[in-house]
């Protein structure tokens, strides 16, 4: 997908705000997520971690859920960052979300804490994923 420049910086600038309001009092490790909804709206998202660990939830994985939520069925692009000295990476589980609901040519900007950032296609993060074709 071609995002302007303009499009990229509001995402990176929403997902270093939303890394600001991680809740991680366990790992202590923040990571922030941002993604551009097909009607244009960017919903950003935080990990929540919870004493019961399995209870926690990944920043990806909020910030779909409130686009999909608001009724947003395509996800045109992700920015997210973590703490690391690396690209962020999503989890396997945020991967299999974000392939249900990524629109085609679907881009992640995975940033390192200074905001540069690699920019990945949906092929790069999950080769071969199993989506909603999977099923006819």
């Amino acid at each position: 997908m071609n995002l302007t420049s303009e499009r990229k910086d509001q995402l990176i600038q929403a997902c270093l705000y939303a890394q600001r309001l991680a809740y991680v009092p366990y790992s202590h490790f923040r990571v922030g997520a941002a993604v551009l909804a097909e009607d244009g709206q960017i919903y950003t998202g935080c990990n929540i971690e919870n004493a019961s660990f399995g209870a926690t939830i990944c920043a990806e994985h909020v910030a779909v859920v409130k686009a999909i939520s608001t009724g947003n069925r395509k996800i045109l692009a992700l920015a997210v960052v973590t703490d690391a000295d690396e690209y962020a990476r999503p989890c396997g589980i945020c991967r299999q979300v974000l392939s249900e609901f990524a629109a085609d040519n679907f881009l992640t900007l995975a940033l390192k804490p200074d905001a540069s950032y690699v920019e990945k296609s949906l092929e790069d993060l999950l080769p071969d994923a199993f989506t909603p074709a999977s099923l006819s």
